[in-house]
C-alpha cells in the first residue's frame, strides 16, 4: 500500500550524453517512447525513451543553435526553432527534412509549438512578435501578432487550439486569438522581470509562468487574473515550467541547476528539489503517462526522473495501488472512485480538469483517447485519462459507459470479472462465458 506523500526524491535512474553542446530544449514523443532534444551544436537527436540508446543519425540543417523542439499531436513529424531565424520541419520516423525551412522572423526563433490538431505552426522570435504558419505548406498565415516590446521567449496553445499564449523578456504574458491573430484582453502583468517559460493547464483552464524573479506564477486563462501566490523556491531564474498530464502537478527547471515539482491545489513544494545537473536546466517535461520527468541542461545531458505519480489523497479499499484503468466522479465534485488492475478501487480528491458537461444517469457514447491519452465528450470535457501502457487496442473508437448518482454518492466498481485485452473478439468471447 502506497499512502501519503514521499519527502524526497532518489537520485535520477538516467543520464544521457551525446550532444556536445548545451541542451536547450526537451519533448517527450506523444506515446511516450522516444524523446527529443535540440542543441547548441546545431543538431536534433532522438532518443529510446526507455534505454537511453540514440535513434538514428542526428537531425541536421540548422546552421546556428537549435532553441526549441515539439512533436506533432500524431507523432508523425517534428519542428525545430533555430537562432538561424527558421523553423524546420522533420519526419519524425526517418529523420528526414520535410520541405523548405519557415523563413520570416528577422531575429532568432526562440519558441515553436504545434497546434493541436496540426494544422498549424506557431512561432515566437526575438524579433518581437509571433507568427503562424502553415504546417503543411509551410506558407505564414496573415501577418505577424504584435505587442510585445521585448524577445517572445515561449508560445503555446490552448489545449481546444482557439488562443495562443506568449511569454515575453516585457515580463509579461499575452493571450492571442488563434484565428483571427487579435489580442485577447490585456496582458498578464506581475512578473517583476522576464517571462522565460509559459504552459497551458491539460483543461485550458490555467496559464503557468516562469520568470528570471525566480518564481513561478499561476493565472486565470479566462479572465487573465493572478491564482494564489507566486510560487517561490528556485534561487534563480526558472526557465523552463509544465504541467503534469493529470493537472495536478507543476515542473520546473532553473538556473540554480534544480528541478522542483509543486502541487498545483496548494502552490507547495512538493519534496527536495531534483538535483544531479551541473549546468542551468533549460527544458522540463512531462512524459505522457506522467510518471517521469525528462530536463535538458547546460552541462550537455538529458536526464530522467521519477515524477512519483502516487501522490493522491486518500487510500485503496482493499489491496495495493497499482496503474489505474478508468474513474468516475460524482456530479458534485465529490472524490473520484478509481479502478485499478490489481481489482482495487481507490477514493481521491477530484482532479482539476474541467468535468465532462454530460450528466444523465448513465451516459453512453463512442469515444477514444486523444494524443494525450484523455478520453473527453463531445463538448471537449475530460472523462478520464489512460494510461501509456494501457493504450494499446484502444486507438479505435470504444463505447464507453459512465454512471452517475443524482445525489452524489460514489458508484461502486467491482472488477473481479474485468477482461483487458488487444482482440476484442477475444476479449467478448471470454465475456460471454
Amino acid at each position: 500500500m502506497v499512502r501519503g506523500r514521499l519527502s524526497s526524491w532518489p537520485a535520477p535512474p538516467l543520464s544521457w550524453i551525446g550532444h556536445t553542446g548545451a541542451i536547450r530544449c526537451t519533448r517527450y514523443s506523444p506515446n511516450g517512447r522516444q524523446i527529443i532534444s535540440g542543441s547548441d551544436e546545431k543538431t536534433i537527436r532522438i532518443w529510446d525513451a526507455e534505454t537511453g540508446a540514440i535513434i538514428g543519425e542526428p537531425l541536421k540543417g540548422h546552421t546556428d543553435k537549435v532553441t526549441c523542439v515539439a512533436y506533432s499531436q500524431d507523432g508523425q513529424h517534428i519542428i525545430s526553432g533555430s537562432c538561424d531565424r527558421t523553423i524546420r520541419i522533420w519526419d519524425a520516423k526517418t529523420g528526414a527534412a520535410v520541405g523548405y525551412p519557415l523563413e520570416g522572423h528577422s531575429n532568432d526563433v526562440l519558441s515553436v509549438a504545434y497546434s493541436p490538431d496540426g494544422r498549424h505552426i506557431t512561432s515566437g522570435s526575438s524579433d518581437k512578435t509571433i507568427r503562424i504558419w502553415d504546417a503543411k505548406t509551410g506558407a505564414a498565415v496573415g501577418n505577424p501578432l504584435e505587442g510585445h516590446n521585448n524577445f517572445v521567449f515561449s508560445v503555446a496553445y490552448s489545449p481546444n487550439g482557439r488562443h495562443i499564449i506568449s511569454g515575453s523578456w516585457d515580463n509579461t504574458i499575452r493571450i492571442w486569438d488563434a484565428k483571427t491573430g487579435a489580442a485577447v484582453g490585456d496582458p498578464l502583468e506581475g512578473h517583476s522581470s522576464y517571462v522565460w517559460s509559459v504552459a497551458y493547464s491539460p483543461d485550458g483552464r490555467h496559464i503557468i509562468s516562469g520568470s528570471e524573479d525566480n518564481t513561478i506564477r499561476i493565472w486565470d486563462a479566462k479572465t487573465g487574473a493572478a491564482v494564489g501566490n507566486p510560487l517561490e523556491g528556485h534561487s534563480n531564474d526558472v526557465l523552463s515550467v509544465a504541467y503534469s498530464p493529470d493537472g495536478r502537478h507543476i515542473t520546473s527547471g532553473s538556473c540554480d541547476n534544480t528541478i522542483r515539482i509543486w502541487d498545483v491545489k496548494t502552490g507547495a513544494a512538493i519534496g527536495n528539489p531534483l538535483e544531479g545537473h551541473s549546468g542551468h536546466v533549460l527544458s522540463v517535461a512531462y512524459s505522457p503517462d506522467g510518471r517521469y520527468i525528462t530536463s535538458g541542461s547546460c552541462d550537455k545531458t538529458i536526464r530522467i526522473w521519477d515524477a512519483n505519480p502516487h501522490t493522491g489523497v486518500g487510500r485503496p479499499l482493499q489491496g495495493e495501488i497499482s496503474t489505474a484503468l478508468s474513474v468516475a466522479s460524482s456530479p458534485n465534485k465529490q472524490p473520484i472512485a478509481s479502478g485499478s488492475n490489481t481489482n482495487t478501487i481507490r477514493v481521491e480528491e477530484p482532479f482539476s480538469h474541467q468535468p465532462s458537461s454530460c450528466n444523465p444517469l448513465h451516459a453512453h457514447f463512442y469515444s477514444r483517447p486523444d494524443s494525450d491519452g484523455w478520453v473527453r465528450d463531445s463538448d471537449g470535457g475530460l472523462l478520464y485519462w489512460v494510461p501509456l501502457d494501457c493504450r494499446t487496442g484502444l486507438h479505435t473508437a470504444i463505447l464507453i459507459t459512465i454512471p452517475f448518482i443524482p445525489d452524489g454518492r460514489l458508484v461502486s466498481l467491482d472488477f473481479e470479472d474485468f477482461v483487458f485485452g488487444t482482440a476484442w473478439t477475444q476479449i467478448f468471447n471470454r465475456a460471454q462465458r
